[in-house]
């Protein structure tokens, strides 16, 4: 039966709890809604940042051909 089997668990990525990938856990990755929540709020305070390949045009120079 497919409701045998085990569900993964994963740690919370705010808090370190466990929590059930499932149904029964509506807020996963996350343990609770402020857990999601203070998450949400990182990523718009920009405490957390996807880094960049390059920098911008204005930090690597000017390749406009003015001298």
């Amino acid at each position: 039966m497919a409701s045998d089997k085990k569900k993964p668990v994963v740690a919370c990525p705010q808090c370190g709890k466990e929590v059930v990938w499932g149904d029964e856990s509506p807020y996963r990755p996350f343990c609770c809604e402020r857990c999601k929540m203070i998450d949400l709020g990182q990523w718009a305070n920009e405490s957390y940042r996807v880094p960049e390949d390059e920098p911008p045009l204005d930090q690597a120079g000017d390749f406009s051909g003015h001298a």
